[in-house]
């Protein structure tokens, strides 16, 4: 047996930098991975790990020439290089160098180049760790390795989940994506349990592990969370999962019940001091249903004007904004301490522009509040509003005339202890004796028709008088006031959808309304005199909005109305309805959560395509309808009863006219018919 012949490896030494030079050999052409600038830095700060693979230059006799040549190391010796440049490093250093003599110079550098490994992400994590836990700070290991400090508190959080979840992660059982989604809970015991939950499971994708970790959290972004405050939340000691990988809106709230202590503590402080303002009643909620105001007279205070002091200081802020807007005119983009200022300044206007509402000391005695939590997290107080249970007894009137005065209709009520007929009237002698109810009735019949006559020729009157009628029944609540007997629904949705309040354009007709409500005479009685001194385009914005407030195109189970919603679909064709661009989104609460698997399958179809359909059809129902709402989000899609049909010309009628048939020929022969022909003109 022949003894094995002994490995020699390659000689090593130190090479003064000045006598190397970069082969033509090196197999490496493409830029990739660390930038010279950073290796340059990292030499500088921990001295060169790696020898470069050298081979000796010869001359053309075969000769050494005492330079060296890199076929393996360029971007080393690169590095070396600008430090030498920068003057950090002196021309003649020595380099610790690997002298190959054997083989090609491509294998070599190519050999160097396939054989290393790769460092696997988990054994970065983990040297994160290692540093970190002996004293290294998040920001020094970032400028150790070029990467910003949240790489690295990326990298903590993967090195933090369950040495479990990470051998998995190891031998290729989970993904990346899929450990990420695991640190959005520090729970160990709880990271397993999911993992486990999820091996037999079809769905493991990252958005279900999310889901499943943050089960039962209160998202930050909750309005809730936004009017406690999460700082204050953490203070007494509530605990927020957060998701460094994806934008997570500030994370989950883990502590719900917490949550819902703070919340309604702190409402209730809010609610006594409104309640201190003297109120009748304050209610309190979280949220009230949308319409819960409606069977409710609303009492409007008047802002309290700004002092003169406030009235300096909003005109030189508007001065100011002002001036900045001109200097600033012609720039593509504002400087950024401009841009700020601007913004301080609109808040600080917007502030004084919100007076304060003063109410009569009756109104506080009969009316309440409501005290709730707006959509943003912001307080919201809705003060003035009067229960019918409330509301001052009204004592009957007496006419001029002697009769009674009905409060509620406002008819006079005749008396009957001594009824007037025709013959007591044509008996009586007394001039001054009221008119009969017969007379009476008789002669306003006359006034009435005259009155329509007159105002079916005035057409601008006519729209002054109906949209007098509306604006009483739909903003005051009782049409006395008004002889146009026209009487505007405005049905109310509270019970048919209860998330309404929240939709944008919702709260824009809400908007409407207190805008309206605010430029309205206190008093019925003055609202006629106040709409003739309103201008033409007022009042037609006026009566556009009482229109609107009467459209009713809701399709109940009970009432379908086809032809209404029929008018319904022309309406919405005609002025262009888009649901989307009004900002209804498939969510689901909006509607992925109300329909069926196949409902939902068809809708992703129909947004998405066969693929994305196909990939969540085995889902159960709750993933399903989570990742329906991930896929479908800004596609457009509108299920049935929310689509706008295009509208659809009529094309023109032809014009007739008639022809007598004496002046009708065809082709120089008479016509037969002796009846006037019908004809289309030309």
């Amino acid at each position: 047996m022949t003894k094995s012949k002994k490995i020699t490896l390659s000689a090593s030494r130190d090479i003064p930098f000045n006598k190397l030079v970069l082969s033509q050999s090196n197999v490496r052409k493409v830029k990739a991975g660390v930038s010279i600038e950073e290796l340059a830095e990292d030499i500088a700060r921990r001295t060169l790990l790696s020898s470069i693979t050298v081979r000796p230059v010869l001359d053309d006799d075969g000769a050494e020439t005492g330079m060296f040549e890199i076929p393996a190391g360029g971007r080393r010796y690169r590095a070396l290089e600008l430090l030498v440049q920068q003057r950090r490093l002196n021309k003649t250093a020595p380099v610790p160098c690997i002298v190959r003599t054997e083989g090609l110079a491509e294998e070599d550098s190519l050999a160097e180049n396939i054989q290393r490994a790769p460092l696997h992400p988990l054994d970065q994590f983990r040297a994160f760790q290692a540093m970190r836990e002996k004293g290294k700070s998040e920001e020094e290991i970032a400028a150790a390795f070029f990467v910003s400090a949240g790489v690295v508190k990326q990298r903590l959080k993967l090195a933090a989940v369950s040495a479990t979840l990470l051998e998995a992660y190891a031998d290729e059982e989970m993904t990346l994506d899929q450990l990420m989604a695991f640190t959005v809970n520090p729970d160990h015991e709880r990271q397993e349990q999911v993992w486990d939950a999820l091996k037999q499971y079809y769905n493991k994708q990252p958005y279900e592990i999310r889901r499943m970790l943050t089960e039962g959290a209160v998202r930050a972004s909750d309005r809730r969370a936004q009017f406690v405050g999460l700082d204050n939340y953490v203070e007494a000691g509530g605990e927020v999962l957060r998701d460094l990988f994806q934008i997570d809106d500030g994370g989950w709230l883990q502590d719900a019940a917490l949550l819902e202590t703070m919340v309604t503590e702190k409402l209730n402080e809010e609610a006594e001091a409104i309640h201190a303002e003297g109120w009748h009643w304050i209610e309190v909620a979280t949220d009230f249903p949308y319409g819960h105001t409606y069977d409710l007279r609303r009492i409007r205070g008047e802002a309290e004007p700004m002092s003169e002091k406030e009235e300096k200081t909003y005109e030189a802020l508007k001065a100011e904004y002002d001036k900045l807007e001109v200097d600033y005119a012609e720039a593509d983009e504002l400087p950024e301490e401009v841009d700020e200022r601007l913004g301080e300044i609109e808040t600080a206007m917007e502030a004084l522009q919100n007076r304060p509402i003063r109410f009569e000391a009756e109104d506080y005695a009969i009316a309440g509040a409501f005290v709730s939590i707006d959509g943003s997290g912001g307080l919201r107080v809705e003060r003035g509003y009067v229960r019918p249970e409330d509301e001052p007894a009204v004592e009957a009137e007496d006419s001029p005339d002697g009769e009674t005065v009905d409060p509620d209709t406002d008819e006079a009520v005749a008396d009957t202890s001594d009824p007037v007929t025709d013959q007591d009237e044509d008996e009586d002698d007394d001039g001054t004796k009221p008119l009969s109810d017969r007379l009476v009735c008789e002669l306003t019949a006359h006034r009435t028709m005259a009155l329509r006559d007159a105002l079916s020729n005035d057409p601008q009157l006519a729209m002054l008088a109906c949209l007098h009628a509306m604006v009483l029944q739909l903003f005051y609540h009782y049409g006395q006031d008004s002889c146009v007997e026209i009487s505007p629904r405005s049905t109310q949705f509270g019970s048919q959808a209860p998330n309404l309040g929240n939709a944008a354009y919702v709260q824009s007709i809400d908007l409407a309304i207190e805008t309206w409500a605010g430029s309205l005479p206190k008093q019925p009685e003055d609202l006629w005199g106040a709409l003739t001194e309103w201008d033409s385009d007022s009042r037609d914005a006026l009566f556009a909005h009482c229109v609107a407030m009467t459209v009713n195109a809701v399709q109940e189970p009970h009432h379908r109305k086809p032809r209404q919603i029929a008018h319904a679909d022309v309406l919405a064709s005609t002025l262009g309805l888009d649901m989307v661009k009004a900002g209804w989104t498939p969510t689901a609460d909006s509607y992925l959560g109300r329909v069926t698997k196949a409902q939902i399958l068809a809708a992703v179809h129909e947004a998405k395509g066969d693929k994305d359909a196909d990939r969540i059809a085995g889902f159960k129902k709750p993933d399903m309808v989570e990742a329906a709402e991930e896929l479908m989000a800004g596609t457009g899609w509108l299920p049935q009863p929310l689509r706008t049909a295009p509208l659809v010309e009529e094309p023109d009628a032809p014009e007739f006219e008639i022809v007598d048939d004496g002046d009708v020929t065809h082709d120089e022969q008479p016509v037969k018919d002796e009846e006037a022909t019908l004809q289309a003109a030309e």
